[in-house]
């Protein structure tokens, strides 16, 4: 039979974005153009004439072509997509095309490298929320050993991107953003942490001046990986300006036997038009799991900043009781209860409940939460290990390090090795007996330290990318006995917050931080990548547990809504008035989480940094609710008009304060000044005018809120 010969282009469109990819020539994928959408009839043989690459001189000869996977081979001599060598050989491919498959808008390119005994096969998605979705899988198909050192995916931006934002962060301040100009050379971010870490890029996103939340041509990417990692971005006198991402692989991480195959994280990218529009896809295309929760997120009570390690059952009987009182839906039982465990410095590793705390199990505890109509969840730490615990006793082969020389502890903790089989197994057989013994719907999975000297032992070969892996498999492996178990990714809070733990998990920890300022910014962009319905929002106590500011409970409760809704604070200790203001904003949440959950989260741009407007559209625009935000003193008084975005421009809202967060809590409301709508008969308007002119703020003292409901009549 004749062979079908391969497509010279492939046009992938979604969502009002084109992926066209250029396949001419026999050598590995080009993106000619990510970006809006070019329309059907769009010529791709034109388009390449059009974009075809000025040659320069000092270079190959002729055109430098820059493949999604870029090759020295090719020209480049930027930052290679392959990186590795057999004994010093092999360092330099040049992949030829074998086969292309479209499926779709499912790109798969299988590529062989005869000489350097390698095959390739990336895959390019353009999935129907208009993200691009791309990995590679190499395999050694020569006799000898080949060692991978990096695997760098790219997709490229065109010149008018001359803005990056990334992120950074430390425990307690995660993802805060931080904006360089995208100059000649590689702005690189790495993450050696062996989690995703705090001071990891999150999203890096490259964009026209001065791009907004709702305004600006934007590229972004995001590593899809819960282990090391880098992302960059590159701008080179060949005129070319790319964002690229892979795993960061420690030295002698990865060597590939005869037949054995590498496979790179997903990379993700997201192109729009403001950042809302960036997040959106995000949004859509985790909405679309199969998996995703579906079912209204409960309201979540954790015992954390209530008892800490003092589980006493007659204390938690009576946390128990006052969380129903206020309207809870989950008590989850933090860590304390197993093995050892009276402080933070031992019994992490064994996974019995502890005699000495529960003689007679949790059984007292979960009967009396289930009575009270409650779902029970427990807090574990399922890859961490205590020196001065039974397991470690028993097993200190199984600790993580390069050969006999333990790491440094912190919190006085070190690392299971879950890449070892009998560990795995233990920490299997652990969870799951747990999970089978006692009425647990819920997982609060922690994760509370760097991988440092992270080997496999005897050898002490480095061993974060078997220990990624072995994560994954045991999520895997707990969910499919148990499908009916959420499990949260908290990490020291946030330190694990990325699309590859979350195609295994449910929710994350946004921050061990709950004090509603700092919660602000650090939910806001949280929320950059994952829908609000997988971001945990807890209500603390009036003195915050982490800064020890003081907030009032509306400030606190408003913060919160805006995700998935929680309690971390003694109600027990709290006042009749404020368990009962605090019942209010629990029964507004059970009111507002359909809408919250499924609707299109939307940021102004207030000029005014003290003020700031955020809320949640439902798709269709028949609803909206809008916080606005005094995070501090400001140079206007009165702030003059908000802006609410993402409303339909041509319906009519009915829009009006939404009680319990209808106070504006400021001198003007203290001194009797009106503010001339701020009442429940509200004010009527278009969208339109809503989204260009706005309504005036009230002014709110600093660490305040209030919100605004705006129905389409």
């Amino acid at each position: 039979m004749p062979l079908t010969p391969m497509p010279d282009h492939a046009h992938l469109r979604a969502a009002g974005v084109s992926l066209v990819l250029d396949l001419s020539g026999g050598t590995l994928p080009r993106v000619l153009h990510w970006g809006a959408d070019l329309g059907a009839d769009t010529d791709v043989a034109a388009l390449r004439g059009a974009l075809s690459p000025q040659p320069i001189g000092n270079s190959i000869d002729g055109q430098v072509p820059v493949a999604v996977l870029p090759e020295q081979s090719a020209g480049w001599l930027g930052t290679p997509g392959l990186v590795g060598n057999r004994s010093g050989a092999d360092f330099s491919t040049a992949f030829r095309l074998v086969e292309v498959d479209q499926d779709g808008g499912v790109v798969t390119a299988r590529a062989e490298d005869a000489v350097a005994g390698l095959a390739l096969e990336l895959t390019v998605e353009l999935t129907a929320s208009g993200l691009v979705r791309q990995r590679a899988v190499l395999t050694n198909t020569a006799d000898s050993p080949f060692a991978v050192d990096a695997v760098n995916l790219t997709l490229p931006v065109p010149p008018v991107a001359v803005e990056l934002l990334d992120f950074t962060g430390r425990h307690l301040r995660e993802r805060s953003p931080q904006r360089t100009a995208f100059t000649h050379g590689v702005r690189t971010r790495e993450n050696r942490t062996g989690r995703t870490g705090y001071d990891s890029a999150y999203l890096m996103a490259a964009g026209t001046p001065s791009f907004g939340n709702r305004s600006g041509e934007i590229w972004a990417v995001h590593t899809a990986w819960s282990g090391n990692h880098r992302t960059f971005a590159e701008r080179t006198f060949h005129s070319v300006s790319l964002l690229g991402s892979g795993e960061l692989l420690l030295s002698g991480e990865v060597v590939l036997a005869a037949g054995e195959s590498y496979a790179s994280p997903w990379m993700y990218g997201s192109y729009g038009i403001g950042l809302d529009q960036v997040s959106e896809r995000f949004h859509v295309d985790l909405r679309a799991r199969p998996g995703h929760p579906s079912s209204p997120r409960p309201v979540v009570v954790n015992t954390w900043e209530a008892v800490y390690f003092d589980h006493d059952l007659g204390r938690l009987k009576e946390l128990a009781d006052a969380a129903a009182a206020v309207g809870a839906e989950r008590f989850v039982l933090d860590d304390g209860w197993f093995g050892s465990r009276r402080d933070d410095r031992r019994g992490l590793g064994d996974w019995y409940v502890s005699d000495e705390v529960w003689p007679d199990g949790l059984t007292p505890l979960t009967d009396h939460v289930i009575g009270l109509g409650l779902r029970f969840g427990l807090w574990v730490e399922p890859e961490m290990i205590n020196e001065d615990s039974d397991l470690a006793r028993a097993h200190p082969d199984w600790i993580m390090a390069t050969g006999d020389r333990l790491p440094g502890a912190s919190r006085a903790q070190q690392v299971l090795d879950l890449a070892r089989p009998e560990a795995f197994a233990y920490i299997f057989e652990r969870i799951d007996d747990l999970l089978s013994t006692y009425p647990i719907s819920y997982l609060k999975w922690d994760h509370n330290r760097d991988l440092v000297e992270a080997g496999h032992r005897p050898t002490g070969r480095a061993g974060v990318h078997g220990q990624t892996l072995a994560l994954y498999r045991l999520l895997d492996e707990l969910r499919a006995k148990h499908p009916g178990v959420e499990i949260e990714s908290c990490s020291s809070g946030g330190g694990r917050v990325d699309l590859g733990v979350l195609q295994r998990t449910d929710r994350v920890w946004a921050s061990d931080c709950i004090d509603a300022l700092e919660r602000q910014g650090i939910q806001r962009w949280t929320n950059a990548l994952i829908p609000l319905e997988l971001m945990g929002t807890h209500v603390g106590s009036g003195v915050s547990h982490t800064t020890h500011r003081r907030h009032p409970i509306d400030f606190r409760a408003g913060t919160a809504l805006f995700g998935h809704f929680g309690i971390e604070w003694d109600l027990t200790a709290a006042s009749a008035e404020d368990r009962a203001r605090l019942t209010e904003w629990v029964a507004l949440y059970k009111e507002v989480r359909g809408l919250l959950h499924t609707g299109k989260a939307v940021n102004g741009d207030h000029p005014d940094p003290a003020y700031q407007v955020h809320g949640v559209v439902a798709q269709d625009g028949s609803d909206a609710l809008f916080a606005i935000v005094c995070v501090a003193t400001s140079a206007f008084y009165p702030t003059g008009p908000v802006r609410l975005p993402g409303l339909d421009p041509d319906a009519v809202y009915h829009v009006r304060p939404q009680a319990p967060g209808d106070v504006p809590d400021g001198n003007a409301a203290r001194w009797g000044v009106p503010l001339g709508w701020w009442n429940p008969e509200g004010v009527t308007t278009s969208g339109r005018a809503l989204a260009a002119a706005g309504v005036q703020a009230p002014v709110l003292f600093p660490e305040r809120l209030v919100l605004v409901r705006a129905t389409r009549t």
